[in-house]
């Protein structure tokens, strides 16, 4: 009987270990056979990680080397709430002056937060991120201030345990992450801001290691593609504090850096340009005040500007400063616009700058309206007209021209297009067909009103006419290059069409020149070593909810280039609704005059009259010494044949 029950109990001892093998055996085979696949990724969700590894944004140059746009490498700070235990107030203490954050802030990032897997299981993250783009300087001084944080305790007679528990806190508390993240520099604040424009933040990027810059307005938004570079990308794993195991490095994909983008840019006369504006702006108070440099012969801008402006390394929420209004505002050019009816005149030979007009002492009854001069003209010659600004004078030439000609001129100098630019927002002002206009616009039109125009499209105009008639695209870009500087791309100026002839822009020339005569508009634009050729431009303003112009509202400019028979530079200041003056005459031509004289002294352009003005401390010190070079580059230095 006891032999029995000891062999019973035997079987069943037998029976339970077959069982316990049986269940064991199935339990591998379901974890190491049926469910495999499944357990890989899971595993490999926990210590596997891709890190996507952001290229060097490439910077923004002027034309002569000068950084306007450039990237330093920055750290995403983090915190691991696991290792402080109930010390976050005393760490969010030390480091609030350090990266300029509010202290309660700071606690709560690095309060611990959880998470929740596909099984339900709660864990915390071990990774806070507490602020991104701190600079390297700034970093250091944060390990420093941890490693001499006081906790408050007595170390010495604590524990090893404890004392463990210190060190770990100071050590390994607060981290960087391991891929380096960019902050996008602009050296010269305001410098060209609406040149340059500004980044931001890509919104569809989700991973919170990595975040890259996009441009947001500018030529960091155009050639976005190009500064931005190609991405690389990093597969490995990491131990449980997310620390790589670079032993089991599977991929790494270096990046490939963004091009640096060389514009056509001139900083120092960039710098030239934005001082006299503001001048303009304490002098006369306007809403606006813009400006444009621009080499005839080859489009070339050396300097774009308007103001108010804002600095793109903090470019705020003021849309307003932001607008760059040279190519997105439109407005009626006023006197300016003469050029177009005047030269297209001379052009089909329908009046010679000899003719003589009668300006109706300044009253001019056409199509069932009064038309006015802001003088009492009598008999003008075509010449005169120009010089003394007449719009009856212009208006009958007009109407000599005929509504097509006219028309066709006004299309062909690029108003009614876009110019090309390669900045966003360009708009294509207001040019209506013949068939909508009235019995007026054909007198109308030729002084300025009734056609609305961007204030580059008006200074690419004055441009074609100094330069023989041939308009040009802006150019911008001059070249891409890598980071050896190696040229990647190049660009040349390029034509869009020859709108008049040779000789008729000579002739629009002489005339122009006479503007800047003592007998013309424009005699503060006059320069001493420089003959001048250029227009006024004063036209009342259109606001919302005003019937016809507003009051008081006017848009003042002067454009004009010089020397005038060989042109170098055409520069076009235009100010919105000066509150002290208002004639561009007045306001706008003695800030053409103040570019115009330092430009070409820090260029050393050869004076077309009078002695030789001294060179500029600027030309010396860039080694500028033959009168029409930047850095050996110019419209006919540097051999660029423009393609029709």
């Amino acid at each position: 009987m006891a032999k029995r029950l000891q062999f019973r109990r035997l079987l069943l001892l037998v029976f339970l270990l077959a069982a316990a093998f049986a269940g064991l055996g199935y339990r591998l085979v379901d974890l190491q056979v049926l469910r495999h696949e499944e357990l890989r990724d899971r595993a490999r969700k926990n210590t596997q990680r891709e890190m996507l590894r952001e290229p060097r944004r490439g910077d923004i140059l002027d034309a002569r080397g000068n950084q306007l746009a450039t990237s330093v490498l920055v750290k995403t700070v983090c915190a691991d709430p696991t290792v402080m235990s109930n010390y976050q107030a005393v760490v969010a203490r030390a480091l609030s002056p350090l990266l300029e954050m509010p202290e309660g802030e700071l606690y709560q990032r690095m309060l611990p937060r959880y998470r929740t897997n596909d099984q339900g299981q709660v864990s915390p993250y071990l990774s806070n991120v507490l602020k991104r783009k701190v600079t390297v300087e700034t970093w250091e001084k944060v390990q420093l201030a941890m490693s001499q944080l006081d906790f408050g305790v007595e170390e010495k007679a604590l524990s090893k345990a404890q004392q463990k528990f210190f060190r770990d806190l100071r050590r390994a508390a607060i981290f960087t992450e391991r891929v380096d993240d960019q902050l996008r520099v602009y050296p010269n604040q305001h410098l060209a801001a609406h040149v340059l424009g500004y980044v931001g933040m890509d919104g569809r990027t989700n991973s919170p290691t990595f975040s890259q810059t996009i441009g947001m307005d500018g030529i960091e938004h155009t050639l976005n593609g190009k500064l931005a570079g190609v991405r690389g990308w990093r597969v490995t794993e990491t131990d449980s504090r997310r620390r790589e195991v670079v032993s089991f490095r599977d991929q790494d994909v270096e990046p490939r850096d963004g091009f640096n983008v060389v514009l056509t840019i001139d900083s120092v006369i960039q710098s030239f340009l934005e001082t006299a504006l503001a001048e303009g702006m304490e002098k006369h108070a306007p809403v606006s005040a813009s400006g444009i440099v621009v080499r005839p012969r080859t489009g070339e801008i050396l300097a774009l500007a308007t103001l108010p402006n804002f600095d793109p390394n903090n470019p705020g929420a003021d849309a307003e400063a932001r607008r760059n209004r040279v190519i997105t505002d439109i407005m009626e050019p006023g006197s300016t616009f003469k050029i177009v009816v005047v030269s297209g005149g001379l052009n089909d030979r329908v009046v010679r700058l000899t003719d003589m007009f009668d300006c109706e002492h300044g009253h001019f009854a056409f199509g069932g309206r009064i038309l006015h001069d802001h003088g009492s003209y009598g008999v003008l010659s075509v010449e005169n007209i120009i010089t003394k600004s007449s719009n009856i004078g212009a208006a009958k030439i007009g109407i000599k021209l005929g509504n097509q000609r006219l028309h066709d001129y006004v299309c062909n100098f690029g108003f009614g297009s876009r110019t090309g630019i390669p900045l966003p927002g360009e708009v294509r002002g207001l040019v209506h067909p013949v068939k909508n206009w009235s019995k007026v616009s054909i007198a109308q039109i030729p002084m300025g009103h009734g056609v609305s125009v961007t204030r580059l499209q008006m200074a690419m105009a004055m441009a074609a006419i100094a330069n023989d008639g041939w308009l040009m695209q802006p150019m911008l870009v001059r070249r891409l290059e890598d980071r050896e500087g190696n040229v990647v791309a190049a660009y040349a100026p390029q034509r869009v069409r020859q709108v008049i002839s040779e000789a008729a822009a000579r002739q629009t020339v002489q005339a122009l020149k006479t503007a800047v005569s003592p007998e013309g508009t424009a005699p503060k634009a006059e320069l001493e070593h420089y003959t001048v050729a250029g227009k006024t431009g004063t036209a009342q303003k259109t606001v919302d909810g005003i019937r016809g112009y507003a009051p008081g509202k006017y848009i003042s400019s002067f454009i004009g280039f010089f020397p005038a028979d060989n042109p170098e530079l055409c520069i076009s200041i235009v100010l919105d609704e000066p509150k002290q003056g208002y004639y561009g005459g007045q306001t706008a031509a003695p800030l053409f005059k103040q570019v115009a004289e330092r430009s070409a002294s820090y260029l050393n352009l050869k004076p077309d009259r009078g002695p030789a003005p001294a060179t500029a401390p600027e030309a010396l010190a860039a080694g500028i010494t033959d009168g029409r070079t930047v850095k050996s580059v110019s419209a006919r230095s540097a051999n660029l044949q423009p393609t029709p």
